[in-house]
């Protein structure tokens, strides 16, 4: 049996077409990724020291999150807030230089 090669896109590597389900899962993952991080926030146990009531505050304390011997859900939460504002640069990083192209 040989595979029919779909149609050859430029700038991305091998064959293949870019459909709707490729955005629809791009979208459900952000989705899951937002809802993953509420559901962190949610239960996290805070320092006693430090509990923030605005993002700065927050991005400060998350430090301490995993100390004082915290569960998974802690270090998670560290995690997430420290990859989130990368993966986000990284997004428009990838916009602005398709741009310039």
């Amino acid at each position: 049996m040989s595979k029919r090669p779909g149609k050859q896109i430029p700038t991305h590597h091998g064959h293949g077409e870019i459909k709707v389900s490729r955005y629809l899962v791009l979208y459900i993952a952000q989705i899951a990724w937002v809802v993953l991080g509420v559901f962190l926030y949610w239960d996290a146990r805070w320092p006693s020291t430090c509990t923030p009531h605005n993002p700065l505050e927050l991005y400060t304390c998350s430090f301490g999150l995993p100390e004082n011997g915290g569960s998974w859900r802690e270090a998670a939460l560290l995690t997430w807030l420290w990859a989130t504002p990368i993966l986000v640069l990284l997004e428009i990083s990838r916009r602005l230089d398709k741009g310039e192209r």
